[in-house]
């Protein structure tokens, strides 16, 4: 049975990197052979963006049991840490790609770090309460990052969180300038990064899954009591779910951030949030397949129907809701249970034909 269930989990491990890999191999040739519009073009690096903050949310929501909706506050965190690396960096490190890295892994760093002293207080509440929290914690970090200044001057580097703009020293210039947001981005960002980024992502989410504490994650999940009850120090796996999925946000938010020419703190409000949670619960919680694809379809369709101006967000809801009663329908569930169990007797006829 647990040889069984080893399997199948591998299984779903090995489709999940396939159809990735699968995709961004049509997406090069058909880039190589100019067939993407510039359009089509724009949205793959957002898509990676996307793409791993529904896994990571996923980890914390559909593995862990944990609501979170301040999810855009870490991504923020990464974005404006990540551009203010990159900036920093221009006249140090020449290598695009080496700064796109290095600004990726310090906006991870710095929003796990965060996460983690956020979580100390903030995980000793399970439920309805946690979910309001963290959508404060959202909210506080989008304002305090809209009254923030940091820049450089003939006297170094610069910090500071004002209401109006503070002074600088000489000739010296604001990277980050309060409201305003960051202008003048170098774009860094590209898809084969995107893809790299989504790869790193399901290696270290999989492979936690998978792990010891993974199954322990998963236990505190099922059962907080029964879990506390043979050993389990639910606390600390809570947190090492929450700490990896706000790591793993802000080195999206960094790739996000160093996609476009400006950015400002608006962008990650709990609008945001609510989006990358709704990608996780339409792709299934807990299934990680289903969130690459749905958080692919879900940015795609919105902005592909920009055309139909006042409409498309209407349509965007009728289609948000249809998925969701297909989805959970218990008669949908069964008719795909069957379609599988097919498939498989039908599979497991060909093998033993071609082994006789």
């Amino acid at each position: 049975m647990k040889k069984t269930l080893l399997n199948k989990d591998k299984g779903k491990d090995f489709l999940t990197y396939a159809v990735v890999i699968v995709a961004f191999v049509i997406m090069q040739f058909l880039s190589s052979q100019g067939k993407l519009s510039s359009a089509v073009t724009g949205y793959l690096v957002p898509v990676c963006c996307y793409i791993v903050l529904a896994i990571s949310l996923n980890l914390l929501v559909g593995v862990c049991g944990e609501l979170s909706l301040g999810h855009a506050g870490f991504m923020g965190i990464g974005a404006f840490s990540g551009v203010v690396l990159a900036t920093l960096l221009k006249n140090t490190v020449d290598n695009a790609t080496l700064r796109l890295i290095l600004a990726m892994v310090f906006g991870g760093t710095l929003a796990g770090l965060i996460g983690f002293l956020i979580g100390i207080p903030v995980l000793r509440l399970r439920g309805d309460y946690l979910a309001i929290v963290t959508l404060a914690f959202g909210e506080i970090m989008k304002n305090i990052i809209g009254n923030m200044y940091v820049g450089t001057d003939e006297s170094g580097f610069r910090f500071a969180i004002a209401t109006a703009k503070p002074k600088l020293v000489g000739k010296g210039k604001w990277i980050l300038s309060g409201a305003m947001g960051v202008t003048g981005i170098k774009k860094l960002s590209t898809f084969a990064v995107g893809f790299g980024l989504i790869l790193f992502t399901l290696f270290v989410v999989l492979n936690l899954i998978n792990s010891k504490e993974g199954r322990a994650i998963k236990a505190v999940r099922d059962n907080r009591i029964a879990a506390e009850s043979v050993g389990i120090n639910v606390t600390t796996f809570r947190m090492k779910a929450f700490v990896v999925s706000a790591f793993l946000a802000g080195m999206a938010g960094a790739l996000y951030g160093l996609n476009y020419s400006s950015l400002d703190a608006a962008k990650f409000n709990f609008n945001t949030s609510i989006n990358i949670l709704v990608f996780v619960v339409l792709g299934g919680m807990g299934n990680i397949l289903g969130s690459v694809i749905s958080a692919t379809v879900l940015y795609i369709l919105p902005e592909a129907m920009r055309g139909l101006a006042d409409y498309r967000m209407i349509i965007y809801a009728v289609v948000l809701i249809l998925v969701m009663l297909f989805t959970w329908s218990p008669k949908v569930k069964e008719y795909t249970s069957v379609v599988a169990d097919r498939m498989k007797h039908l599979f497991k006829k060909e093998k033993e034909a071609a082994a006789k």
